[in-house]
C-alpha cells in the first residue's frame, strides 16, 4: 500500500478550487482571496513534498519505476484516451519547485499588488489556475491530458501579461502595450502549441496510444517501424517547446511579457510556464534519443538562444527586461544541454565499445539540463521578486533613474547580489554546479570525438563560454547600475516584511540548491534513463554527488568559464561603479549603429509585424474570401433554393378541388408510365 501517494492527484487539484474560491468569494475574503491562493499553494506543496519522499522510499523507486495510475477518459473509435498520473523522480522535483516557489511567490504578491483594490480578486483567481496547470502537467500520465494543462497555462499567461490592459498604473499607453503583449505571447506560443499537437497526432498515428509507459515502451521500435516519421514527429514537438520557452526564432514575445505585474514575470519566468517546454524535452527524453540528427538540431536552437538572447541584454535599461534576456538565455542553456545528452546517448544506443561511456555522458547532459532548471527557477524567481521589490520602493523600471539603493534597502541589495552570483556561476552558489556542468556537455562529443557533429558541439561550447561572460556582465551591470553609486531617484525604502521574507528564503536555495541536487542520487534522473541502458546488460551509470564535484574541478573549461565569469563583473565594476555616472552617455543618441540595433532588440518586432501583415493578413484575406464565398455561398445558395421551391409549390395552391384532382390524375400516370418502363427495361413478360 503506497500512501499518500495513491492521493497526489490531489496536488493540481487543490489549487483549482482555490481558484473557483477566489473568483466566487474572494472579494469578501481579506486581501481579495490572496490567503485562499496562498493556502492552495501552500497546501498543494505539502501533498507533493509527501507524496515525493512517500515515492523515493516506495519500491517504485528503487526498481526503477514510475508509479502510475489512471481511468479512460474518452474512447476515439479504437483509441482509448486515458485521464492519470505519472510519478518518477522527474515529477517529484518539478511539482515540487514549482509549488514551493509559487507559494512563495503568492506571500509576496500579497504586498506587491496590496494597491489594486478589486482587481486583487481576479488576480489571485487567475494566478491559482496557472499553478493548477503546472503542477497538472506535472503529473499527468498521457499527452493528451499534458497537453491540455500546458494550454491552461497559456491561456492564463495572455490573462495574467494583459492583466494591467485596461488600468495600468503608468497610464493608457502602457495598458496599450500590456494588452499588445498579451495578444503577442499568445499568438506566438499557440504557433508552437499547433506544431506540438500535430506531432502527438503522428505519436498517436505509430502507437495507438499517448500513454507516456507505452510510448517509451515502444521507442525503439517506433524508430526501427517508423524511421522517417519519428523525426518528424520529434521535430514538431520540439516546436512547441521553441513557442513555449521562447527558444529563438519564437523568443521575443518573452520580453514583451514585462507588460504583466513582476509577481507574474516571477511565476512565468522561473518557476512555471517557459520550464514546461523544458519538462517536455526531460519527459520525453526516452523518444527523443532514438533521432540523432534531431537532437543535434535541438542543441543548436538551444546554443544559438542563449548567446543570442544574452546580448539583448548587455545594453537594455529596464531592469525587467534584463532578467526577460537572462531568462531566454538560460533557458537556452538547458535546451542546450538536454539535446547534447540526448545526441550522445542516442549514439550509445546504436551500441559498441563505447556504449557505457556514452550513457554515461549523456545522463550527466541530461542531469545538468534537469539541475539548471531547477536552480534557475530559484535564483531567477529571487532576481524578479528582488526587482518587483525595487520598481515598489522607487516607482519605475529605467535603471537610470536608480542608484544608491542598498544602504535604503538592504535586503533587497543583498538577496539579489546572491541570485547574481549564482547566475553568473560563482563557486559556491547554486548556479555554479549546473552551469558548469551544461557546458561540460556541449564539450564532450568533440572532446571524447564521438559522432560526426563533434565540431558542431565544440563551436556550441565556445557560444556557451561568451555567453557565461557575458551573463555575467549584464547581471553585476544590473546590481551596479541599481545599487551602487548615488541615488538618482526617490525609493520610499525596504519593502514589507511580506515581500522581503520570500526574498531570504529564495536567497539561502540560490546559495545551496546546487548542493541539495548534488547530494541527491542522480538528482531525479533515476528511472527516467535507466531503461535504456537495459538492453546492453548494464545499469545505467551515474557519478554520486561527490565524483560529480571531484570531477567538475578538475576540469580546465571550469577555470575559463570562472576567469570569464569574474572577468565580466570586473568591466561591469569599471563601467558603472568606478567611472563616474554621466547622464548623457546614456542617450541612446550618444552611441553608434550597434548599440542602437541591439538596444532595438535587433529589430525582432518589426520583422514579427512585417511578417504578420504579409503572410497573416495575405492568409487572412484568403480564409474570409472561401468562408464568404464558398461556406457563406454554400449556406446562401441551399436556402434560397430552399425558398424559392416553396415559392413554386405555392402555386399550385389554387384552391380549386378540379386542379388538386388533376394533379393526383397526372401522379398516377406518372407512377403508372415509371413502373411500365422498369417493366420494359427488366425484359417484359
Amino acid at each position: 500500500m503506497i500512501g499518500i501517494l495513491d492521493y497526489v492527484w490531489l496536488v493540481p487539484l487543490v489549487p483549482v478550487v482555490c481558484f473557483v474560491l477566489a473568483g466566487l468569494f474572494g472579494k469578501k475574503t481579506p486581501q481579495g482571496g490572496g490567503y485562499i491562493a496562498v493556502a492552495g499553494a501552500a497546501i498543494a506543496f505539502i501533498i507533493a513534498a509527501l507524496a515525493s519522499i512517500d515515492y523515493w522510499t516506495s519500491d517504485y523507486w528503487a526498481n526503477n519505476q514510475a508509479y502510475t495510475v489512471d481511468m479512460t477518459w474518452m474512447m476515439v473509435g479504437t483509441f482509448e484516451i486515458n485521464f492519470g498520473v505519472y510519478i518518477d523522480s522527474l515529477s517529484c522535483i518539478m511539482m515540487l519547485f514549482a509549488s514551493f516557489i509559487s507559494t512563495l511567490i503568492f506571500i509576496y504578491s500579497i504586498g506587491y499588488m496590496d494597491d489594486q483594490g478589486e482587481k486583487k480578486t481576479r488576480y489571485y483567481a487567475e494566478v491559482s489556475l496557472f499553478l493548477t496547470g503546472m503542477l497538472g502537467l506535472a503529473v499527468s500520465s498521457n499527452y493528451l491530458e499534458m497537453f491540455v494543462f500546458w494550454e491552461v497555462m497559456g491561456l492564463c499567461s495572455y490573462l495574467l501579461i494583459g492583466f494591467w490592459s485596461f488600468t495600468h498604473p503608468e497610464g493608457d499607453e502602457a495598458s496599450f502595450r500590456a494588452s499588445s503583449a498579451a495578444k503577442k505571447a499568445f499568438l506566438v506560443t499557440r504557433l508552437g502549441d499547433v506544431c506540438l499537437m500535430a506531432g502527438l497526432f503522428i505519436l498517436m498515428y505509430m502507437v495507438g496510444s499517448l500513454d507516456y509507459a507505452d510510448i517509451f515502451d515502444n521507442a525503439a521500435i517506433l524508430a526501427d517501424k517508423y524511421g522517417k516519421l519519428l523525426p518528424v514527429a520529434i521535430l514538431l514537438m520540439f516546436a512547441g517547446v521553441v513557442g513555449k520557452s521562447a527558444q529563438f526564432p519564437l523568443h521575443d514575445w518573452l520580453p514583451d511579457a514585462m507588460a504583466g505585474p513582476t509577481t507574474v514575470s516571477a511565476l512565468i519566468h522561473a518557476a512555471t510556464m517557459v520550464k514546461a517546454g523544458i519538462y517536455l524535452i526531460a519527459r520525453s527524453f526516452p523518444l527523443f534519443v532514438q533521432c540523432t540528427d534531431v537532437m543535434v538540431i535541438v542543441a543548436v536552437i538551444g546554443g544559438v538562444t542563449a548567446i543570442y538572447t544574452a546580448s539583448m541584454a548587455l545594453n537594455n535599461m529596464n531592469i525587467k527586461r534584463v532578467l526577460a534576456y537572462s531568462t531566454l538565455s538560460q533557458l537556452g542553456y538547458m535546451v542546450l544541454a538536454l539535446g547534447s545528452g540526448a545526441y550522445m546517448i542516442s549514439l550509445g544506443l546504436e551500441g559498441g565499445e563505447h556504449a557505457e561511456e556514452l550513457f554515461l555522458l549523456g545522463g550527466a547532459a541530461f542531469t545538468a539540463g534537469v539541475m539548471h532548471m531547477v536552480n534557475h527557477a530559484f535564483f531567477k524567481a529571487l532576481l524578479f521578486l528582488g526587482s518587483g521589490s525595487v520598481i515598489h520602493a522607487v516607482g519605475t523600471e529605467d535603471m537610470r533613474h536608480m542608484g544608491g539603493l542598498r544602504h535604503k534597502m538592504p535586503i533587497t541589495a543583498y538577496t539579489m547580489l546572491i541570485g547574481c552570483l549564482s547566475i553568473a556561476g560563482i563557486p559556491i552558489f547554486s548556479g555554479f554546479w549546473s552551469k558548469d556542468l551544461v557546458l561540460e556537455a556541449a564539450f564532450a562529443p568533440y572532446h571524447h570525438g564521438f559522432g560526426d557533429a563533434g565540431t558542431i558541439f565544440l563551436i556550441l561550447f565556445i557560444l556557451g563560454m561568451i555567453t557565461a561572460f557575458m551573463t555575467a556582465f549584464y547581471m553585476f551591470r544590473m546590481w551596479f547600475m541599481t545599487f551602487c553609486g548615488k541615488e538618482r531617484g526617490h525609493c520610499h525604502g525596504e519593502s514589507p516584511y511580506n515581500m522581503s521574507v520570500p526574498l531570504i528564503i529564495l536567497a539561502v536555495f540560490a546559495t545551496l540548491s546546487g548542493l541539495l541536487m548534488l547530494a541527491f542520487k542522480s538528482f531525479g534522473t533515476y528511472g527516467v534513463l535507466e531503461s535504456l541502458a537495459v538492453g546492453f546488460g548494464f545499469e545505467f551509470p551515474f557519478h554520486t554527488g561527490g565524483e560529480t564535484i571531484v570531477q567538475i574541478f578538475k576540469e580546465i573549461p571550469t577555470y575559463i568559464a570562472l576567469v570569464l565569469a569574474i572577468a565580466g563583473i570586473g568591466i561591469a565594476y569599471k563601467l558603472y561603479v568606478a567611472t563616474p555616472y554621466d547622464e548623457e552617455a546614456f542617450k541612446p543618441e550618444n552611441h553608434g549603429a550597434l548599440y542602437n540595433f541591439n538596444a532595438k532588440r535587433h529589430y525582432f518586432p518589426e520583422l514579427y509585424n512585417w511578417i504578420s501583415w504579409k503572410f497573416g493578413a495575405g492568409i487572412a484575406g484568403i480564409v474570409n474570401a472561401f468562408d464568404k464565398h464558398v461556406i457563406d455561398g454554400t449556406v446562401n445558395g441551399l436556402s434560397n433554393s430552399a425558398c424559392g421551391g416553396g415559392d413554386g409549390l405555392s402555386a399550385i395552391q389554387t384552391g380549386y378541388v378540379r386542379d388538386y384532382a388533376g394533379l393526383v390524375v397526372v401522379g398516377v400516370l406518372a407512377i403508372l408510365a415509371i413502373f411500365a418502363l422498369i417493366f420494359l427495361y427488366g425484359g417484359g413478360f
